[in-house]
């Protein structure tokens, strides 16, 4: 591992350990919340923040399984296990989509208790609101800087904390005015904006996982070709893992160019491409024209 993708870990880790910290204080502050109202969607909503702990501690593990240096099994390194794990944050968010809609349909069924909203309470739920609220806005921007698919799908999770918790003071407001049926009809219409989540992550981990280009053909091409000695530059592929940017082509040189004189000009390609398009690996083909 590279000193800059060692230190790349190292803070998609330190980041993950911070967000911890701070969704078990909000786990906290929900479950004594939703015990003292006897709310559903309250206790749902610290059922959903513990799940975004425990998906926490699961980014640590993973992050540092992608950190690993290239093997035999894996040549390419196992940056997609960093993929892997912002897909089964989806499988957390389903267990939040469970809870919320077994509890809601039961209650529903029974027929609500209506829940009553204090100023202590309210005050502890929009505390914990802006608590989230800074969650994903400081994770977001770590995820964009590192270029974390973990990060980014963890507080795509944690915005989902954001709808629920906004629709949870709704649905305590609305039943203390007497609209018993609230609170479980909101917790319904919260997962169905978990679901949209879930689709949200799982669309953004797909073009890792299906090797989609990671960096335009064309703009490959452009750079290669700007290298004197280089006559053209043709099937040209590109995937990206973890950060990782990872590119082949073949170039085109003059035929009466020697072996060695070929492979600087494949060196001196490699290296423009590493510079401009950040790329992390390039390997070059050379054929005669």
């Amino acid at each position: 591992m590279s000193v800059g993708e060692a230190d790349r870990s190292r803070a998609v880790r330190r980041v993950l350990r911070g967000i911890l910290l701070a969704n078990l204080a909000v786990v906290a502050v929900k479950i004594l919340v939703g015990l003292s109202v006897n709310s559903l969607a309250v206790l749902g909503d610290a059922v959903h923040s513990s799940v975004d702990a425990v998906n926490n501690l699961f980014g640590l593990i993973v992050v540092r399984l992608a950190a690993k240096e290239p093997d035999e099994e894996h040549p390419y390194g196992h940056g997609k296990f960093e993929t892997l794990g912002a897909l089964l944050v989806v499988v957390f968010l389903s267990v939040t989509l469970f809870e919320l809609l077994q509890g809601a349909v039961a209650r529903l069924m029974a027929g609500s208790t209506p829940a009553a909203l204090s100023s202590p309470v309210a005050a502890l739920l929009v505390a914990t609101l802006i608590i989230n609220i800074w969650v994903v806005w400081y994770e977001t921007r770590a995820g964009r800087r590192l270029r974390s698919e973990i990060l980014l799908a963890d507080a795509a999770h944690t915005r989902a904390d954001v709808f629920i918790t906004l629709a949870v003071i709704v649905g305590l407001v609305l039943s203390t005015v007497g609209l018993a049926w609230a609170d479980p009809v909101l917790a319904i219409l919260v997962a169905l904006m978990v679901v949209r989540i879930g689709v949200q992550i799982v669309r953004r981990s797909i073009p890792s996982l299906v090797d989609q280009a990671a960096v335009d053909r064309v703009a490959i091409q452009h750079e290669a070709t700007q290298i004197p000695g280089v006559r053209d530059a043709y099937d040209i592929r590109s995937r990206e893992a973890a950060a990782r940017r990872f590119a082949e082509l073949t170039i085109a040189v003059d035929g009466t160019e020697n072996v060695a004189s070929a492979h600087e000009i494949a060196d001196v390609v490699e290296e423009r491409l590493r510079s401009t398009l950040d790329l992390h690996e390039i390997v070059v083909h050379v054929e005669p024209c």
